[in-house]
């Protein structure tokens, strides 16, 4: 019998098990790529990312349960830790200040819905802090300009 008309039901043919999901590889390629590619950091690329953090907080705890918590926070950390280089140069856009407050918003309420991902609030309010160590006093602005605030 050919393979394209034999089905084994444990291994079928042209058809594997999904990989798991990995923010933290995600973010290590995206972001190799873009400064190999360009040698400098394109926000706009960043704010896609991290407009990803609470889809890949539920893909990657659930699909892999034993790691996939530790690889959504170095995915996420890796992100913000590039926001607060860009802002120690000055370079920083209040666009990219927003898409990470709404991240930090988003990965909150999916962490609070989820049981399952609740774990993930500690994560959260740590960067969450970090963020915030770069707003005005006001925590409403960053350089004068108004920011998403849930």
């Amino acid at each position: 019998m050919s393979g394209a008309h034999h089905r084994d039901n444990a291994h079928p043919p042209n058809e594997s098990s999904p990989a798991n999901t990995d923010y933290g590889a995600f973010v290590t390629r995206v972001i190799a790529r873009m400064t190999k590619t360009s040698g400098s950091i394109d926000q706009f690329v960043l704010q896609q990312c991290l407009g990803l953090a609470s889809s890949y907080l539920v893909t990657d705890t659930s699909m892999n349960p034993d790691n996939g918590l530790v690889s959504w926070q170095n995915g996420f950390n890796r992100l913000v830790d590039i926001i607060v280089a860009l802002n120690a140069r000055g370079e920083l856009d209040v666009g990219t200040v927003s898409a990470a407050s709404k991240a930090c918003s988003e990965c909150w309420s999916v962490a609070g819905t989820w049981r399952e991902v609740e774990v993930s609030r500690e994560g959260v309010r740590n960067i969450a802090i970090r963020l915030k160590g770069i707003l005005d006093d006001n925590g409403r602005t960053y350089r004068g300009e108004r920011i998403y605030v849930p």
